[in-house]
């Protein structure tokens, strides 16, 4: 999908989009841990590497590898950076918000005026009825998500992201 969204910027508007982070919701990978390699599996989680840590690209080593926590399509996403404290968790951070909600019960629960005032004036591709389960109160609150990881010590924010349009795929 990435590809496509630079392709379309590319043609016209005549501008070049470079990739910060990419990275799936759920993956495993080997990694060094305490000398030994092991198979870290994240699922909805994503590696966040604090500055100096061995494993970050050069790019990174001295602000740590940005990690991109996502809220709902309606709400603001965090650009974060990992911390030395972080290694409690293998040096993992949350892949977004979380639901409130099952895809079913939000699809029933939530009305489309409700949708759309939390939507303003963000521009979607689909109709209602096809993205009714992804709907902003599906999700928890992504600032206070945000906030327990600061304040747990695990990440630090370094931007707060305004979602501009959602493109939802099939």
């Amino acid at each position: 999908m990435a590809y496509f969204i630079r392709q379309v910027f590319k043609k016209n508007f005549q501008t070049e989009l470079n990739l910060l982070y990419d990275v799936a919701h759920n993956i495993a990978k080997w990694e060094s841990w305490q000398g030994q390699q092991v198979l870290v599996h994240r699922k909805g989680a994503t590696r966040a590497l604090p500055a100096g840590h061995p494993q970050n690209p050069k790019i990174y080593q001295t602000t740590g590898h940005p990690a991109i926590v996502p809220g709902s399509m309606g709400t603001a996403s965090y650009l974060m950076v990992g911390l030395a404290k972080n290694q409690e968790t293998f040096f993992s951070i949350n892949h977004g918000a979380g639901r409130l909600m099952s895809r079913h019960q939000a699809k029933k629960t939530i009305k489309e005026n409700e949708f759309l005032k939390q939507m303003k004036n963000i521009v979607f591709n689909k109709p209602f009825a096809v993205i009714a389960d992804e709907a902003p109160g599906a999700y928890k609150n992504i600032n206070e998500v945000i906030d327990t990881m600061v304040e747990a010590g695990l990440t630090k924010k370094i931007a707060q992201l305004t979602p501009l349009a959602v493109i939802k795929g099939n």
